[in-house]
């Protein structure tokens, strides 16, 4: 842009459209984080509550799962239903964002 002129109509309309897209994003990340999910696996034996922001906020497990002592068994079935939480969580937040990000994925991951 030449020194002295005005900035252009066009370059105003344009910042103003990038500054409310910025503002739904903002508020589609702050609903995101409120959103929660859950996931299980055995059965429901293991149960982990995650937000759209991949936070986990609860891990849940059956008192009758303690007392089979089978640490393994326990230990497959956290890492299941943990990574069933995270996956369901990206797609709550590609499915939320998407629209927002025109396609690209905001969460960085390869769905």
């Amino acid at each position: 842009m030449p020194k002295g002129k005005p900035p252009r109509r066009r370059d105003e309309g344009m910042m103003a459209r990038l500054q409310k897209m910025q503002e739904e994003l903002a508020r589609a990340q702050t609903d995101l984080a409120e959103q929660t999910i859950e996931a299980s696996a055995g059965g429901g034996a293991v149960k982990i509550l995650m937000s759209g922001t991949q936070e986990c906020r609860s891990v849940t497990i059956a008192p009758s799962l303690l007392e089979s002592r089978d640490a393994s068994m326990l230990q497959d079935l956290v890492l299941l239903a943990v990574n069933q939480a995270i996956q369901d969580s990206q797609v709550l937040a590609a499915r939320r964002l998407g629209p927002l990000t025109g396609g690209m994925d905001p969460t960085g991951s390869s769905l």
